[in-house]
């Protein structure tokens, strides 16, 4: 027979895995489910990154950010919120990643193999010959519209099927209490992908040794890459389809008098009239803040840290090699965090997790751009280390973006979709797509519109722009505690009163749910 567990066995079983037994058939499948989702954001994110920046330059993508994933952001939520009035729950989420899985489809398939017939090199000699140099990354979007094209799907897939999608359906799904346990678990899934997919860029991105001279190196890593990606996409699907057939179906679950309605009289409201309702509100503003804040911060040391990367390593293949030991360096530092982050969350409550991100990204922003704005000084000491001011930026770049990557899977995330989950479903479904999906958005291209208009303005290059914009990301930073301050006070106020079920089907208060 065996022996109970000790209270200090109990406690550091709790740490690491706070799930009930009976809880695995709803949390197995959530988590497989965020592994593929996040298995595939981790490749396309570094592939159109590794397309875009070794073809054309870091400078395009500000052009892309904002003049081609905005408009397609706003385009996205607009079919999005009139099929959400059409289409049930299950048929939204295939009509949203179906059309992603094509397109990869294509791209390697169709767009990447005939990529010198459709690009128009000719067309864009003479745009660059008779438009101003800090007009040339928005022609390099237009010569190479294949490369453009997918960066925008490839973005598009964080905001759509990451974060609206798959956070959307978790929401629902999941309750408060539940959230402060389940939550920094789904990011276990998401981060273990990181280990998998980081090694599998590698491998496929060296595959130059294994192929007979004169064959594009490239067009097999991409071959292999998005194969990945398609298959991982079918798998998403067919989890998504075995949960709504076998875990929503079971009460203990999932419950719908547990979601909160809204007005019965209240019609669903159409595109125009959900920004309305949502600018009436300011905790759907100050969520808004939040997402905006991070996207302009971390693209703004992200976009400098590229420039470095590109300088570094031209070739595509190598780029790529590297990108893939970012991301598992990435996934293994977020799995350590996902751990101390929802120790963090259950022990100092949501406010202390949310600021976390906003703290470690101001923090070692400052303490990268003050390297890249000093590091001549140090030309020396590099020397003597056996390397260059420009490999050590990149190094420097890559932890900075890992320490805040992982606060923001393992912390940022988390508090951001538990703000959600008080709300009526109205302001979820509407409320969340326009946060997540142009907000999102609006945040990193307004970080590269930034940008844009410096290099412009100032008539220099990203480098020559480093200064203003670290006291920008110093700025943005403050904006973003501020935001998370009002957030945490209005969080509490609607959640302290929430009712959840017990075990026995009794009605308990969320603070003894929470004991």
């Amino acid at each position: 027979m065996s022996q109970p567990a000790t209270p200090q066995f109990g406690k550091l079983r709790s740490f690491f895995w706070p799930i009930y037994s009976y809880e695995l058939k709803k949390i197995l499948p959530m988590l497989l489910m965020f592994f593929f989702i996040n298995f595939n954001y981790t490749v396309l994110r570094d592939t159109k990154d590794t397309l875009v920046i070794t073809a054309s330059g870091a400078e395009t993508i500000l052009f892309l950010k904002t003049w081609g994933v905005v408009p397609c952001a706003f385009i996205f939520l607009i079919l999005y919120a009139k099929l959400s009035n059409i289409l049930s729950r299950e048929g939204l989420f295939y009509a949203a990643i179906v059309p992603f899985i094509a397109f990869f489809a294509l791209f390697v398939t169709v767009l990447y193999p005939n990529r010198e017939l459709l690009h128009p090199h000719a067309s864009a000699d003479y745009l660059e010959s008779v438009l101003p140099v800090g007009l040339h990354g928005l022609v390099a979007c237009f010569r190479n519209w294949t490369y453009s094209l997918f960066y925008i799907f490839a973005e598009l897939w964080g905001s759509a099927v990451l974060s609206l999608m798959f956070w959307g359906f978790a929401n629902e799904i999941t309750r408060v209490s539940e959230s402060k346990r389940f939550y920094t678990l789904f990011g276990v899934g998401a981060n273990v992908a990181m280990l998998i997919s980081g090694p599998a860029i590698v491998y496929f991105s060296d595959i130059r040794a294994f192929i007979p001279a004169g064959v594009d190196a490239w067009q097999v890593s991409l071959n292999y890459l998005m194969g990945m990606v398609v298959a991982a996409g079918v798998a998403i699907i067919g989890i998504y389809w075995w949960m709504n057939r076998n875990v929503l179906t079971d009460p203990r679950f999932y419950d719908k008098s547990d979601v909160k309605s809204g007005k019965k009289s209240k019609p669903k409201m159409g595109i125009m009239e959900s920004f309305a309702y949502l600018a009436r509100s300011k905790y759907i503003l100050c969520i808004a803040m939040v997402v905006i804040a991070y996207g302009v911060s971390i693209n703004l040391v992200e976009v400098t840290w590229k420039g470095q990367l590109k300088l570094q390593y031209p070739d595509p293949n190598d780029y790529s090699r590297f990108m893939g030991y970012f991301s598992t360096c990435i996934g293994a530092a977020t799995i350590v965090m996902l751990f101390v982050g929802g120790w963090m969350i259950r022990t100092f409550g949501w406010g202390v997790g949310a600021a976390t991100t906003p703290v470690i990204l101001l923090l070692t922003g400052s303490l990268f751009f003050a390297f890249i704005l000093f590091r001549d000084n140090l030309s020396g000491l590099m020397a003597v280390m056996g390397t260059t001011p420009l490999f050590a930026a990149v190094l420097f770049g890559a932890i900075q973006n890992v320490m805040s990557k992982s606060t923001k899977y393992s912390l940022f995330d988390p508090t951001k979709e538990m703000s959600y989950i008080p709300l009526d479903p109205e302001s979820k479904v509407k409320g969340k797509a326009a946060i997540d999906v142009v907000g999102a958005r609006l945040g990193k291209s307004g970080g590269a519109f930034i940008q844009q208009g410096l290099i412009i303005f100032l008539n220099t290059t990203i480098a020559g722009i480093t200064p203003y914009v670290a006291v920008i990301v110093i700025g943005v930073s403050v904006v973003w505690l501020y935001s998370v301050r009002s957030l945490n006070t209005q969080f509490l106020d609607l959640t302290k009163e929430e009712k959840v079920p017990a075990q026995d089907g009794k009605k308990e208060s969320l603070a003894t749910a929470n004991a």
